[in-house]
């Protein structure tokens, strides 16, 4: 082919290209359902469209009396061996109901091995914690408290010292009705707490629901960005901007310091080493560092190391399954970047304050014929 005609055909190639991704702030100015179609890796299965939360799925056992008395034991050390760690200290109100550390601190200082995940809209997700060992919020309420280096509590020991808090019985018996605190009653008490711990309507949010100038057009680009070329909806979709399954990204440092061989810690299969649970973005800008070990404090570094593809499944140690095929080069400009970036600042919004509640005093009466034991 002489050059000049093969000069034309990739001039003409390059045209169709930047037709095709011809894009108009304008066309997200409209219901999402008439948003342009997403662009979609064909193993990504069934995607939701980004969305606004919906109602808190519905549970019988969820009573306005089980929650306050959630409230008090989540913010009450007691519940820890030393009586110095209470939930709260790892899911701080004021920190994106995570910790802000890389890992958080338990029992005696020991630092743990992964990032404290905010439980921002727990109630919503299937599998908890990074690795899903957990199925519900009632599942998940008593790992930490006996974990040996997160609260560090004998559970039986915890009961009882419960039971023998006047102002705690009475509160189990007006939420549960009578008899002692048992760990059911004490994980529903939990859980029923952390349920109500919701995201609050972002930009995003007014945005799909018609409030069409509350986005910029960057803002908007990225967004754009986020459903087609950056591939981001693959993953991060839905009202959660989760899809709530494990992928192996290669940031499990296998064989090396730092190891997380993630998922297979809960199943025991070895296709789920290096996988991890897409966690949510929601309100992500109050949560970082970010990824399950905290190594990230740059949004900007995250979305470079995306753009690159990871490590690529060529640098991978021979015993970790292949990545995951929804990563891949993305080939983002610095512009796209910045948009992306833009738009993903725009799904966040501080989380109400929350001031700790009065906890009931420890007054014991060994004469007490009301105790439990």
């Amino acid at each position: 082919m002489p050059p000049y005609i093969m000069s034309l055909a990739l001039t003409l190639c390059a045209f169709a290209a930047l037709k095709a991704q011809a894009f108009s702030p304008d066309d997200y100015r409209q219901p999402a359902s008439q948003w342009p179609a997403a662009e979609l890796h064909k193993q990504a299965g069934p995607v939701a469209e980004l969305a606004p939360l919906p109602e808190l799925p519905p549970v019988d056992w969820h009573t306005p009396a089980i929650e306050t008395l959630g409230q008090q034991l989540f913010f009450d050390p007691r519940l820890s061996g030393s009586g110095q760690i209470a939930c709260a200290s790892c899911h701080d109100p004021d920190l994106g109901w995570a910790d802000g550390r890389r890992v958080a601190f338990g029992h005696d200082r020991q630092a743990g091995a992964r990032n404290s995940m905010s439980i921002l809209n727990a109630a919503w997700f299937d599998h908890l914690f990074w690795d899903g060992r957990a199925t519900g919020l009632v599942e998940q309420a008593l790992l930490p408290i006996t974990n040996p280096i997160e609260m560090n509590a004998n559970l039986d020991q915890v009961l009882t010292r419960l039971n023998q808090i006047p102002g705690y019985r009475q509160a189990f018996t007006n939420a549960f009705g009578p008899g002692p605190a048992d760990a059911v009653r004490l994980a529903k008490a939990l859980a029923a707490f952390e349920r109500r711990i919701v995201s609050r309507p972002n930009r995003l949010d007014r945005f799909i629901q018609g409030q069409y100038n509350v986005l910029n057009d960057q803002e908007i680009f990225g967004l754009h960005l986020y459903r087609t070329k950056a591939g981001c909806l693959n993953c991060h979709n839905g009202p959660l901007y989760s899809d709530g399954k494990f992928h192996h990204t290669g940031l499990s440092y296998y064989g090396r310091k730092y190891e997380d061989t993630g998922r297979e810690q809960a199943t025991g299969q070895i296709e789920d080493r290096g996988k991890f649970r897409t966690p949510s973005l929601r309100d992500l800008s109050h949560t970082a560092p970010w990824m399950h070990n905290g190594f990230f404090p740059s949004l900007r570094g995250i979305l470079n190391m995306y753009n690159a593809g990871m490590i690529g499944d060529s640098q991978l140690h021979p015993d970790l399954p292949q990545l995951s095929p929804l990563i891949r080069p993305l080939h983002l400009s610095n512009h796209e970047l910045d948009a992306l970036e833009a738009f993903l600042n725009t799904l966040s919004r501080r989380p109400l304050a929350l001031r700790p509640p009065k906890l009931p005093p420890k007054q014991i009466n060994l004469n007490d014929n009301d105790s439990y034991h």
